[in-house]
């Protein structure tokens, strides 16, 4: 069975920097792009940084660029997203989430990682 696996949140500090990992395992678990989003209290899920997992094209919200960097392993099928200079306002639990094919949409989502930025 294909799922994600994430990993890396906690507590840090405004200005300090944390790096989340997300693992996709599966026997027959295809990728055609992997993204970040986050959902904090109250507010709707938003997407933050997403990666074609060919050619390795990446973007990013305007809220993050800049700050956070999203990189890939496709030999561990792995997605990074290396986080910099964090805000109070990044607090949120973060998701990643994974495209098959190019027909799809994100079908396929990890359980979130809590991300806690306060002083």
């Amino acid at each position: 069975q294909e799922q994600l696996v994430e990993s890396g949140g906690g507590l840090v500090q405004p200005g300090d920097s944390l790096r989340l990992s997300c693992a996709a395992s599966g026997r027959t678990f295809s990728i055609y792009q992997m993204g970040w989003f986050r959902q904090a209290p109250g507010k709707e899920r938003e997407s933050v940084a997403t990666i074609y997992w060919g050619g390795g094209r990446t973007s990013y919200s305007d809220s993050v660029k800049g700050r956070f960097t999203i990189s890939k392993d496709n030999a561990k099928n792995t997605v990074y997203l290396q986080m910099n200079s964090l805000k109070p306002e990044d607090t949120a639990v973060y998701y990643c989430a994974a495209k098959p094919t190019v027909y799809n949409d994100y079908d396929y989502w990890g359980q979130g990682t809590q991300v806690t930025v306060s002083s």
